[in-house]
């Protein structure tokens, strides 16, 4: 097969998945367009849209596993507060790498952060009746707009590409003086930008919420994962920035996909604030029977949603998480290998005529790691719309997708380098994108 795909053959494909606008693909979506056209034009794709782990599994969480399973926990419904070894070592990790103090009564498992975000959400939307908006600072997860689409929440949100640093106060106090807002919330190192929010702006964000009493969820998918600091060494600082240091109001996603590259097993922990956890809503006591937001959650929603998480990825996450704290499980050596693709892949867009379009964090140039966002002016100064260069790249047998998909309002798209796992990949990407500034002139 000679690239570039024709227009036609791609068309046909978006009619036969009734696509009518690809950069509306979802993720999932986007992958399974490449896929169909490497089966109907004997080509590979390069995957660069959906973050599935390129490194093993971790091995201490794979024998935890399998013992807790040969142990017979198989059989048994799970504790819906979450399996003790892992609530005790999940308050250790986030000593270790937060330096906060969590209860492990507060350190509830989900299945993976989708349900967490998802469960959080029902939470948040019912704690005040007044209050039924959840603010996205984007750009963000694609997925979790979805959640809120499909729970009928409302929902707002802003690009924070012109809001850094001191101009993110006035941006939060317009959106949040409407008294709507229920939660907030964004990820660190930020998925897709990969920019890492400022403690000053976690502050603001942190005293903001306590000001409207608002509930922060922060996602840390990507924890410790700015490579340009020394972080992921136990109990030393510098730790991971958070939110947790500057406001009460706070539930913490953390999850074992990326940082353990565990994605498969769908486990990850809710850290829900000590005092937010306590906190008692009339709202949830008319509602749930249960007035305390930690029971209402776990009891009440989470019940409901899923009856528990997996027992043996409970011991898994436990195992790692105590090799984590205890210096045997160095992961941000590990995953650092996604800031080295990065690094060599960046080059090579950059080289053919794309520009990075969140290039800068704050004052630095944006780090190296698992996500970064490309665009791509035309000869005559025209920049490309995410969905038209989604398209041209998947013309050239290389798929991402658009940045609209993830609220951001810049022209572009996501690149994630984590499939990149063959040497051989990296010339292909180095091939096609000459192609690409070659029928691009």
């Amino acid at each position: 097969m000679v690239l570039p795909i024709k227009e036609s053959v791609l068309a046909s494909v978006l009619k036969q998945m009734n696509i009518s606008d690809i950069s509306c693909a979802t993720i999932r979506q986007s992958g399974e367009i490449a896929r169909t056209l490497e089966r109907e034009q004997g080509i590979e794709f390069l995957h660069l849209e959906m973050g599935i782990p390129g490194l093993p599994p971790s091995e201490v969480g794979v024998e935890a596993e399998c013992a807790a399973l040969r142990g017979g926990i198989a059989s048994v419904y799970p504790n819906m507060m979450g399996a003790p070894e892992l609530k005790t070592q999940a308050s250790r990790f986030l000593k270790a790498y937060l330096d906060i103090d969590v209860a492990p009564r507060g350190c509830i498992p989900t299945v993976g952060s989708m349900q967490g975000s998802f469960t959080s959400f029902i939470l948040c939307s019912h704690l005040d009746p007044s209050k039924d908006t959840i603010l996205f600072i984007d750009p963000g997860f694609p997925v979790q707009r979805n959640q809120a689409a499909i729970l009928g929440i409302r929902s707002e949100s802003f690009d924070i590409y012109d809001y850094r640093g001191s101009l993110l106060e006035a941006k939060l106090e317009e959106v949040m003086s409407s008294g709507r807002i229920s939660a907030i919330i964004y990820s660190s190192p930020n998925n897709p930008a990969w920019f890492n929010l400022t403690e000053e702006e976690l502050q603001i964000i942190g005293s903001m919420a306590t000001k409207h009493d608002v509930v922060v969820i922060e996602d840390l998918a990507y924890m410790c994962m700015d490579f340009r600091k020394p972080l992921g060494k136990p109990y030393e600082a510098p730790f991971q920035p958070t939110v947790a240091k500057y406001t009460d109001n706070y539930i913490i996603m953390m999850s074992a996909s990326k940082m353990f590259s565990y994605a498969g097993q769908r486990i990850a922990v809710l850290a829900i604030a000590d005092k937010l956890y306590e906190r008692e809503y009339p709202a949830l006591a008319s509602r749930y029977k249960m007035p305390r937001l930690g029971d209402a959650l776990v009891l009440g929603i989470m019940y409901a949603v899923s009856s528990g998480t997996s027992h043996s990825a409970q011991y898994a996450l436990a195992a790692m998480f105590k090799a984590a704290c205890d210096g045997e499980l160095d992961f941000v050596a590990a995953t650092s290998e996604y800031a080295r693709r990065a690094a060599l892949t960046k080059k090579m867009f950059v080289d053919n005529g794309f520009h990075i379009v969140y290039a800068l964090d704050g004052d630095e140039p944006v780090s190296d790691g698992f996500f970064y966002t490309v665009g791509y002016r035309l000869p005559d100064g025209t920049e490309m719309t995410g969905a038209a260069l989604m398209r041209d790249l998947m013309l050239m047998g290389i798929c991402s997708i658009s940045l609209s998909l993830t609220g951001s309002a810049q022209n572009g798209v996501r690149i994630c380098v984590s499939q990149l796992n063959r040497p051989e990949q990296f010339s292909l990407l180095e091939e096609r994108l000459n192609l690409f500034a070659a029928t691009h002139q």
